[in-house]
């Protein structure tokens, strides 16, 4: 994009403030920063008296991820020069950020890289960054699976620069978080290493090194029990694997991914064979007891029967509900797995079977009902809303974001309550049964309605609904 070559590029920094209270940063500017260490680091100045003119305050750099003021010597703007002009100069070797003079406090850096030409920081590594609009920034690099995938995040909830908006970097400072990645990196290069040649515990492996001898040793336990008890039954949960971990072979569980590595969680509730295999029992009882088909499959094996049951259900009280609204959404049917009779349900759109983990009749038909539940609140047209003030409401950490009660073209009711905190968060919708309604008076209608949607779990409580007047008039009392 630019003609001059970054290689050979340096940028001498030259508008170094101290730390005054008269000379701070703007407001949400960012900043290269010299640490009081000698360090040199980046972040977005906050403030902790805003607008009040203050030295107290922190650099944020991303998500749980900030220097205190108290720690920086001198801050240097990022956010107040474009670069473009300069960038665009074949011949130009060095840029001068400010004046240069005799008196002033400069500092230089140099050997940039470029992401284009496969050239990545470290995992952790802070960066300076010089962006395709000729901006200065910084950022921390959070490489993504895939070669030279990724991006500097530089604030909370991820913000980041992608390596599309990036023309050239250089690493700033080691630090505490660059450091502890380095230290867990080395120590998978040695886990790797440890784990080509493992050994083996005699006592804990005197059946061999095939998992499938254990889990049949533990099924003929488990039938002695349970008759119908299978392999598959058994595998239902996360299924336990021989693997080398520490440079032994270890009974384990793997937990997904980190890094590239399998992250395995390590059976040690005993040192030999015969007692892993007693644990494969306990594990596997629960999936096992919830198996029984004659409890699984009480109403028989055609799926209409159950579904026809949950219709039915869920009907008295979505008195809207139309077969026809069904068709598209919700698919379930009867199918072996592995050997077993399952319920299935298939979602729109995806090719793949789930198994629906029902240990009887009547949790599947439970099940079903919630789907087609919410099928029909879906189909049921807003026609009116009504939030309701509140002030900062926190819910188990989480802070109350939305309450919103809609009424419907049936004339019934719904409420949505939404919380999260700064990097996730959740959201429910409940249908407000007919039942509450047939309450005479309001105070009635709330009792009845709490056992829905309760103020201690959901952040509006009865002392917060009771006195609101435009609640009550639009729930009709």
């Amino acid at each position: 994009m630019f003609c001059c070559d970054y290689k050979t590029l340096s940028l001498s920094f030259n508008e170094f403030h101290n730390i005054d209270k008269k000379d701070m940063p703007k407001y949400g500017e960012f900043c290269l920063l010299e640490l009081k260490d000698g360090r040199y680091t980046g972040g977005e100045w906050n403030p902790e008296e805003y607008p009040k003119a203050t030295v107290k305050g922190k650099f944020t750099r991303g998500t749980a991820d900030t220097v205190s003021a108290d720690e920086v010597a001198k801050w240097h703007s990022l956010d107040r020069y474009d670069l473009s002009a300069c960038l665009e100069d074949e011949e130009m070797g060095n840029i001068n950020i400010g004046p240069k003079e005799d008196d002033t406090y400069s500092v230089l850096f140099k050997g940039f890289k470029s992401t284009r030409d496969g050239k990545c920081p470290k995992e952790e590594q802070y960066c300076l960054l010089i962006l395709m609009n000729g901006g200065l920034a910084s950022g921390r690099w959070e490489k993504y699976r895939g070669k030279n995938q990724g991006a500097f995040i530089y604030a909370p909830a991820l913000s980041s620069y992608g390596t599309d908006e990036v023309w050239a970097w250089t690493p700033l400072s080691s630090d505490y978080f660059f450091e502890i990645e380095e230290k867990a990196a080395e120590e998978r290069r040695h886990e790797r290493k440890l784990n080509k040649n493992p050994s083996t515990d005699p006592e804990k492996f005197k059946y061999g090194t095939d998992i499938n001898v254990y889990y049949e040793k533990a099924l003929a336990k488990l039938r002695k029990k349970y008759s119908w008890a299978t392999l598959a039954q058994m595998k239902k949960g996360t299924p336990w694997e021989i693997v080398p971990c520490h440079g032994q072979f270890v009974f384990g569980q793997a937990g997904g991914s980190y890094k590239g590595e399998r992250i395995i969680n390590e059976w040690k509730n005993g040192n030999t064979a015969d007692e892993f295999i007693d644990f494969l029992c306990k594990d596997a009882e629960e999936f096992v007891k919830n198996s029984n088909p004659e409890l699984k499959f009480r109403l028989g094996m055609d799926i209409e029967v159950y579904l026809e049951k949950a219709y039915e259900n869920v009907k008295k009280d979505y008195r809207w509900l139309d077969k026809k609204m069904l068709k598209d959404a919700c698919r379930y049917s009867i199918k072996q797995v592995d050997g077993d009779w399952e319920f299935i349900e298939k979602y729109k759109g995806n090719r793949h079977d789930f198994i629906c983990e029902c240990g009887s009749a009547e949790s599947f038909i439970e099940h079903v009902e919630e789907s087609y539940k919410q099928v029909a609140l879906n189909a049921n047209p807003v026609v009116a809303e009504y939030e309701p003030p509140f002030t900062h409401v926190e819910i188990s950490g989480w802070n109350l974001e939305k309450y919103v009660f809609y009424k419907l073209k049936t004339g019934d009711y719904k409420v949505f309550v939404q919380a999260g905190d700064r990097v996730t968060g959740g959201s429910r919708t409940f249908f407000i049964a007919p039942h509450c309604f047939e309450a005479k008076t309001y105070e009635e209608f709330l009792n009845r309605y709490l056992e829905i949607v309760p103020g201690g779990s959901f952040g509006l409580t009865r002392k917060d609904l009771l006195l609101n007047e435009e609640l009550k008039h639009f729930l009709g009392y």
